[in-house]
Order: C-alpha cells, then structure tokens, then sequence
C-alpha cells in the first residue's frame, strides 16, 4: 500500500523586531501566519530599542514549537547586561525584561536558541556568513558558541566573545579570539574590506557608501553559496532578494515595517512599524 507525506507546513521569516511587540502581533495575526500549522522563523534581534521588548519575547516564546529563534547581536547584549558583562545603554529598552517576574525562565529560553539554523534548502543567520566559511564549517562553528551559551559557565562565555578583535578568521584561532569572529561574523558583519577580507564594524549605511568595503556577500571566493543565506542586521539595505542572500531587515524600529517572507515562493507580508519608532 502506498502511502503520501502529509505537505510541508509552510515557514514564513520575518526580520528584526527589536521589541516592536505591537507590529509582531499585527504581522502574525495575518490568516497566513496564524496558520498553526505555519512555522515562524525569526531571524534575530527579537529585543531592545523597540518599546515593548518584554511583549516581544515573551509573544515569540509563547509560539512555542512553531517558532524558530537565532539569536541577534541585540539579544546577545541582553544576555551580556543579565551577566554583568555590559551595562545598559542610553538607548536600551531592556529594563521591563530585567524587572519582569519571568526573567530567569525568559533568559534561559532565549541563551538556548541557536545562532544559525540550516533547514528547507536555506540557511538562517542574523548577519552574515564570512566568505571563506562553507555552510558546515559555519554551523559547526556556530554550534561552538551555542554549547558555550547553553552551559553552566554561560555568563564567562558571554565575557569571552565581547570585543572587535581579530577581524579576520584564521584556521587556529583559539579560545576567546576564535570566539569574538564567530560571534561577530553571524550577529554583526556587514561589509568587508575588499582587498583582504577584514571585517569593518563602523560602516552602517548602504552597500555603495563605502569605498573599499564590500557586502560580506559580494566578496569574491565566497564558499556559502550552496544554499540562499536568509538574514537581517541592515536595516539600510533592506528588503533584498537575490538568488543566494535573503536580506529581512526593513527598518521596523525606526518606523519603516516589519516584513515577513515565505519560504518557498518570496512572497511578502509587512506591518507598518509608524508608531514603532
């Protein structure tokens, strides 16, 4: 006798939303996404700058099983403030989830989510992949991180991957050093430098703004084309399809929109963000 596959539920992504807990519930209360049977993929910064990052979290976490969470470089700071490794900035809006009563269960949610899921034919990060990186080499290097987060000594690694340095990966790299690329590479790269590949962490603007600097997925050699590379991160490149790299990030914290995709075809859903900023 033969049997048929139920169908694939269908996965929509949807980029930063930085604590705009107002325009997620918005954007997931579209009959497509409220599908139970539709996955949530989230492609990081869930929280801070937004004005209900507590909202946020706890709305995301409640998805439960349909949700798939990589962490951002926002929410890594979040972690960081919780273990004493940073302090607050004047722009942080993360007071509501330190006082909330749930934090401890909330913060141990969130270190537990990884930093790159590789599913569907595609790949989920929230920055970027370093061109000399392959697809396995990425998700083994950010399995590193993620069994660091994930055990008891969590807080010293938090410690251990904050800073710029090296701005380059080298096959060697050791302990912290090796630590601080891999988290920068996945949660804060945008551009590169053109001649040798050095990561640059002060240009913010767009793609073209910058002589010398490059898209970390333009750069020549780049080996992570096997499968499209869906992330956030630049809210100044926004919304970007290409056949290799999915950009998600369309400004909801500054106004814009919060914009979800679905997987299998690019089709578009966005929520007005204009009360967000």
């Amino acid at each position: 006798m033969n049997t048929v596959s139920a169908p694939a539920s269908d996965v929509w992504v949807i980029g930063d939303v930085q604590g705009c807990a107002g325009a997620l519930r918005g954007l997931l209360a579209h009959p497509d996404l409220a599908d139970p049977a539709t996955e949530i993929w989230f492609a990081g910064d869930l929280v801070n700058r937004g004005p209900d990052s507590l909202g946020a979290l706890r709305l995301i976490r409640g998805l439960g099983h349909r949700a798939r969470v990589i962490l951002g470089n926002h929410d890594l700071h979040l972690l960081a403030v919780v273990a004493g490794v940073r302090k607050q900035g004047k722009s942080d809006t993360l007071q509501d989830i330190l006082d909330a009563p749930d934090r401890d269960a909330l913060i141990d949610w969130l270190r537990r989510q990884p930093l790159l899921v590789r599913d569907r034919g595609h790949v989920m990060v929230h920055a970027g992949i370093l061109p000399a990186w392959t697809l396995d080499q990425a998700q083994a290097l950010a399995h590193e991180i993620e069994t660091a987060l994930q055990g008891p000594a969590w807080q010293q690694a938090v410690h251990d991957f904050y800073g710029e340095e090296p701005l380059q990966w080298h096959d060697d790299l050791q302990g912290p050093a090796r630590m601080r690329v891999i988290v920068n590479a996945l949660t804060r790269m945008r551009v590169c430098h053109a001649e040798d590949g050095r990561m640059d962490f002060h240009h913010k603007g767009g793609p073209r703004d910058a002589p010398g600097l490059l898209p970390w997925f333009e750069l020549p050699g780049r080996r992570s084309h096997a499968e499209p590379v869906v992330f956030g991160h630049w809210s100044a490149l926004g919304l970007n399809i290409r056949a290799d790299t999915i950009c998600l990030d369309t400004g909801c914290v500054w106004g814009r929109a919060l914009t979800a995709l679905r997987l299998r075809d690019h089709r578009i859903i966005q929520h007005s963000c204009a009360h967000c900023a």
